[in-house]
């Protein structure tokens, strides 16, 4: 059998059988929507997290009181965790490579200022926290290198607060009450945005030491160190652990990595995206059934045609290859279809939600359609060899 009429005999059974054609590739066409779509949002999810973790940069190593391992048995006050203090910030800052180190406090407080108030977040940080996360000053200027353990009563306003509490007025050198206590503005931010649902704009910025008065802390939320692009990680914290097991007098503290959180937020929403991919798979099983079926009923029906074309001199082979084909052919159109489907919803369902993060992702689309095509050769496979293993006179007897 020839190429051309081997391609003519497929083709031809196919448009012959319009509807059948249609059902069939059509439980093909919804299995690969649903995949691509389902891909595509978590795609869309996977690479917003990893965005909101780097938006500050990948230099980063969060210090945090308390060890994150667990002990085989309690040693009572001599296993109590010291506190993060400024001191320990002020230590650090001498490491050779540490570009900025950012004392980190954070609570929610009152603030009022010419007849408005509201509550909001209230950030206690050190002055280098804009140089480490990369934030711009919109005007004025930010907190200054003051002593840090007796800093002046400055804030830096985000921008959302500036707006809803002095509107279009210039609020620079202006008194901020906040949790009782008096602040000169002395700056406003430019929009961050959220970070994992906390809005950074809604938030005003006072010096770490006075947050832990506020707070009546005695301890700091968190340490950031910030160290250059060529430093190595793994020196940068083990560094920082000797300084301070040496201050605190043991190892008491959890170092973790920008590196560490991203690779385990890759791992994390890896196995979503495909576990999503793996619900959608379950239409493509639905379709490759539909396929199985629709071709045993067509090889029942052209019986006559299989005993015709063994009596014309076609192998066995040949028949395979023949019912095969038509199945791979409904398949990769379903496949088409599917694909068309999947990332035209994809961008409409983007359009109508903005904030779902889709992306569509062209390795799932070209897995996707070299899906589609398996699996037509797989449902294919019994129908296919049961043609080809009839019996020539006994099929056109049947006829």
């Amino acid at each position: 059998m020839r190429i051309n009429d081997f391609i003519r005999l497929s083709s031809g059974t196919i448009n012959a059988y319009r509807m059948r054609s249609f059902l069939t590739t059509l439980g093909i066409a919804i299995g690969i929507a649903a995949v691509v779509l389902l891909t595509s949002i978590g795609s869309g999810i996977h690479q917003f997290v990893l965005s909101e973790f780097t938006q500050f940069g990948t230099n980063i190593v969060a210090i945090n009181p308390g060890k994150a391992t667990t002990y085989g048995a309690s040693i009572g006050v001599f296993g109590t965790d010291r506190p993060l203090t400024l001191e320990d910030a002020t230590a650090l800052r001498r490491l050779p490579y540490v570009t900025a180190v950012v004392p980190a406090m954070q609570g929610n407080a009152e603030v009022e200022s010419q007849q408005r108030r509201r509550r909001t977040t209230v950030f206690g940080v050190g002055p280098e926290m804009l140089d480490a996360f990369q934030m711009k000053i919109a005007s004025g200027k930010f907190l200054p290198a003051d002593n840090p353990i007796a800093p002046r009563a400055f804030v830096a306003l985000g921008s959302k607060v500036r707006d809803e509490l002095f509107g279009n007025t210039n609020p620079l050198g202006q008194l901020l009450r906040i949790g009782g206590d008096r602040y000169r503005i002395i700056g406003s931010l430019e929009s961050k945005g959220q970070f994992l649902g906390i809005d950074l704009d809604d938030a005003v910025y006072i010096p770490a030491a006075r947050s832990l008065e506020m707070f009546n802390r005695n301890s700091l939320m968190e340490i950031d160190v910030v160290y250059n692009d060529g430093a190595d990680v793994d020196e940068v914290v083990s560094s920082i652990r000797r300084i301070i097991s040496a201050r605190h007098g043991r190892d008491d503290v959890t170092i973790t990595t920008q590196q560490q959180m991203l690779d385990v937020l890759g791992s994390v929403l890896n196995i979503l995206t495909f576990a999503v991919g793996a619900l959608g798979g379950i239409s493509l099983i639905v379709g490759s059934v539909g396929i199985l079926t629709i071709m045993t009923i067509s090889i029942s029906e052209r019986t006559g045609e299989i005993g015709l074309l063994r009596a014309l001199g076609s192998t066995q082979t040949q028949i395979l290859l023949l019912f095969l084909g038509e199945a791979t052919i409904l398949a990769a159109l379903g496949g088409i279809a599917g694909l068309i489907i999947g990332v035209g919803g994809a961008h409409l369902l983007h359009l109508a939600i903005p904030a779902l993060p889709v992306h569509t992702s062209w390795t799932f689309v070209f897995l996707a359609e070299a899906l589609a095509i398996v699996i037509g050769l797989l449902a294919g496979v019994l129908p296919a060899r049961h043609a080809a293993g009839m019996d020539p006179v006994d099929a056109l007897r049947s006829e």
